[in-house]
C-alpha cells in the first residue's frame, strides 16, 4: 500500500535529500540503502507473528507489526554532532503499525521507516520481554471489568476499554542535541493512568495484553 501522507510517512523533502516512495509492487533491484535515520525491516509474515500468540495485536487484524532489521542509513545530524543509529542489524524489533513505506523486493515484503518509528527490541520470545527505544514505555493493561455495577456478565465487545496499567519497562528516553534526557518521571512497576486511544497493543503469549506508548500519553502515575 503507499503512502503518501509525507506527514504520516516522516519523510522530509529538502533539496539535498532525494526520497523515493515505492507503490506496492516488486522491485527489479536486489538491495535497498535507506538514508538517514531511516532503517530498512524485512516484515515477519503473519504466520511468525501469530505463533503461540506472541505479537498478535488485539484486534487480530493480519497485518504484521515486527521483523528483522537488514539495513541501516548512517544516522542523523543533531546540533553539531552525527548520532548513529542505535540499532544493529539483525536485531528483531517492533514497530508503530502505520509508519513507513512498504515495499516487496528478493521475494520478501519489506518496510523502511524512520529508526524513531521502532517501538521496541525483541530480545526474548514474547512481547512482555519487549525492551523500549527512545521515550517508549511498556505497559502491562490493567484487566477490563467483567461485570456492570448491576452485577451484569459484559461480553468482550462490550467491555470498556483500560486505560490503566503497570509500567513493565521504559526506554532509555529521547535524544536532545546527542544527549539522553532520562524519563525520571515514569519507572518500572508504575501504576499510570494512559492516553485512551494512544500506542500499539499486543498480545503476550499468556493471553495479558501489553500496549507501547510514548511516555508523553502517560497523564499520570496513580497510588
Amino acid at each position: 500500500m503507499t503512502r503518501l501522507l509525507l506527514n504520516s510517512l516522516g519523510f522530509g523533502l529538502s533539496s539535498s535529500t532525494a526520497v523515493v516512495l515505492f507503490r506496492r509492487r516488486k522491485l527489479k533491484y536486489t538491495s535497498v540503502k535507506p538514508l538517514g535515520d531511516r532503517v530498512l525491516v524485512k516484515i515477519n509474515t503473519s504466520e511468525e507473528v501469530t505463533v503461540g500468540g506472541i505479537l498478535l495485536p488485539t484486534t487480530a487484524q493480519s497485518k504484521p507489526q515486527a521483523g528483522e532489521v537488514v539495513a541501516v542509513g548512517d544516522g542523523r545530524t543533531i546540533g553539531n554532532d552525527k548520532v548513529q543509529i542505535g540499532i544493529q542489524m539483525g536485531s528483531q524489533v517492533v514497530y508503530s503499525k502505520y509508519a513507513g513505506t512498504e515495499l516487496e523486493f528478493n521475494g520478501s515484503n519489506h518496510v523502511i521507516l524512520k529508526e524513531d518509528d521502532i517501538v521496541g527490541i525483541l530480545e526474548a520470545d514474547d512481547v512482555k520481554d519487549l525492551k523500549p527505544l527512545n521515550d517508549r514505555v511498556l505497559i502491562k493493561v490493567a484487566e477490563a471489568e467483567e461485570k456492570t455495577a448491576g452485577g451484569l456478565l459484559l461480553t468482550e465487545a462490550s467491555k470498556e476499554k483500560p486505560s490503566i496499567g503497570t509500567v513493565i519497562a521504559v526506554g532509555p528516553g529521547p535524544l536532545d542535541v546527542g544527549n539522553r534526557k532520562p524519563l525520571t518521571s515514569i519507572t518500572p512497576g508504575s501504576t499510570v493512568l494512559y492516553s485512551k486511544y494512544a500506542g500499539n497493543e499486543f498480545k503476550s503469549a499468556d493471553g495479558s495484553l501489553y500496549i507501547a506508548l510514548r511516555a508523553s500519553d502517560v497523564m499520570a502515575v496513580l497510588s
